[in-house]
């Protein structure tokens, strides 16, 4: 199970700063996209933006195929999971239930329903769930949740919504998603495409709700508990460009690199006496832990990023011993090879 804590744990800068290779973040290494920042250079940040979202619900809705009144903005994806959460848990049936999460997942899930004191629990219920959280593809592993359609089968009573992170669906490499136009429809879709864009320091993210008379209910509830503009100029820019075709056909552009680069460095890794588990994603986790005598995980992690090189401790995903690394391009792979040598790993290797 997930571990916990008051402060969130995540990849990228530090109180070191930006690393200069960061392997430790999911976002697209082939990035900024070039059309989404022209749109975020020419963002009128001196007006607010229409309360409403008109336009951008509408430019959503039609990239996606459904109703604008199925779009819910979000100022990010974490604040939709917190909010979705507090939305749950402040209903009637709420405080009795306990949210489902998968057993490797993005602790943000974990850490809104323990803010509410609700427990969790992975497979067959001890309690009524009232929320259930998945991901395709998978974090931290990027591998197809396993069971998936069966769970969303399974969904008998509409009133308990599944939430499916699909943050990493445009970066999927490999595979393809196993569900139906119809499977998708039954549940909530949660999209954040500031990863997929390399533009991770902007924030901004929606959820596409299933059509039917719980999700409406819901969505008011949401509605009730989001701040006003909850997206500022630039997120409604990085919102609009994702859905516009320049920003889609660089990313298709991304992918055959992306997929070399990866194929790259879990050879890299495998040279390093890692054990590489492969996934359909842009990242990868690997277990080092047989090149490690016990409780050195965490000095190497920091000699590593002493040398300008940061990896994910895969430890508060439930899976210690291992690390996550996000795909870089080669001049980042050449470093990690460095650093590892430098900090002392080629010995232990």
């Amino acid at each position: 199970m997930i571990d916990d804590d008051s402060t969130p744990l995540h990849g990228g800068p530090d109180a070191l700063g930006a690393p200069l290779h960061d392997f430790s973040t999911n976002a697209n290494a082939c990035g900024p996209c070039p059309p989404t920042v022209a749109a975020l250079q020419a963002a009128d940040p001196t007006r607010y933006p229409d309360p409403a979202y008109t336009a951008l619900r509408e430019q959503l809705a039609a990239f996606h195929g459904v109703g604008r009144e199925r779009i819910v903005l979000a100022a990010s994806a974490s604040e939709f999971i917190a909010r979705i959460t507090a939305a749950v848990a402040s209903s009637p049936l709420g405080a009795a239930g306990a949210v489902q999460v998968p057993v490797h997942a993005y602790g943000d899930y974990a850490r809104a329903a323990r803010s509410w004191g609700l427990p969790l629990q992975t497979a067959a219920p001890q309690r009524p769930t009232v929320l259930i959280w998945a991901c395709d593809p998978s974090a931290p592993l990027g591998q197809a949740q396993a069971a998936l359609a069966s769970c969303i089968a399974s969904l008998r009573e509409p009133a308990v919504p599944l939430v499916l992170d699909r943050a990493y669906e445009p970066l999927r490499l490999g595979g393809a998603s196993g569900l139906s136009a119809a499977q998708l429809a039954r549940v909530w879709q949660l999209w954040s495409p500031n990863k997929a864009l390399g533009l991770t320091g902007v924030r901004g993210a929606y959820a596409i709700a299933p059509e039917d008379e719980a999700a409406a209910q819901l969505q008011s509830r949401l509605q009730r508990l989001a701040p006003s503009w909850p997206l500022g100029a630039h997120a409604v820019a990085m919102l609009q460009s994702w859905a516009d075709e320049a920003a889609q056909q660089w990313l298709a552009g991304c992918l055959p690199t992306l997929r070399s680069w990866k194929a790259a460095q879990q050879s890299l890794c495998r040279e390093l006496g890692w054990a590489v588990i492969d996934s359909d994603s842009n990242y990868f986790c690997a277990d080092w832990s047989a090149v490690l005598g016990q409780g050195e995980a965490p000095q190497l992690l920091q000699a590593l990023r002493a040398r300008g090189v940061k990896l994910r401790d895969a430890t508060s995903f439930g899976l210690p011993g291992h690390v996550r690394l996000g795909v870089r391009e080669p001049a980042s792979q050449v470093a990690l090879a460095d650093a590892w040598a430098g900090a002392g790993g080629a010995t232990l290797g």
